[in-house]
């Protein structure tokens, strides 16, 4: 049995170097809020930006403010909990936020919020499955694979385009 071919590149943003990975058929394996390394995290995937160019474009858009929702296809690997809560991700809108408790409330598993926790913080695809919009139930930001000042740059952003009001230090 042959395996699938993969193919992963740098993706360029204006709030970090990134890098994404994704499968034969352009499915959205992986997005790394860290290009350094990249091409070791999966070492038989093959350098290859021309199959990456809709995610790079997708991302550039929403760089300045014309994407709001990526159209991506995704193919993300994990147990199944932690794909109940990926799910949920994509429905947070953007420039919103929400809380790790209200997730699982939504889950029909209210005090699984260390659970909603620990599966977002394992989010295979950053960004495009927006964990960034989660914080804690005392509105403050807490931890992000990008690091906290990415994350209220994200925040911020989304906050500016979308013309909604982000309070999360007042």
């Amino acid at each position: 049995m042959k395996a699938e071919k993969r193919y992963w590149a740098p993706i360029e943003s204006k709030f970090g170097d990134f890098a994404a990975w994704v499968d034969g058929e352009g499915r959205l394996l992986r997005f790394a809020l860290r290009s350094r390394g990249a091409a070791h995290i999966d070492p038989l995937a093959e350098k290859n930006e021309k199959a990456l160019r809709n995610v790079q474009k997708q991302v550039a858009q929403y760089d300045t403010g014309k994407r709001q929702d990526f159209d991506l296809e995704l193919a993300w690997e994990g147990p199944p909990f932690h794909q109940k809560v990926w799910a949920l991700l994509t429905k947070i809108p953007f420039g919103v936020t929400t809380t790790y408790g209200a997730l699982a409330a939504k889950l029909g598993k209210p005090q699984a919020s260390r659970a909603v926790g620990a599966a977002n913080g394992a989010n295979p695809i950053a960004l495009v499955v927006p964990c960034h919009r989660v914080i804690g139930s005392n509105s403050k930001l807490t931890g992000f694979g990008g690091g906290l000042p990415m994350k209220q740059a994200l925040l911020e952003h989304e906050a500016r385009v979308s013309g909604k009001r982000l309070d999360l230090f007042g």
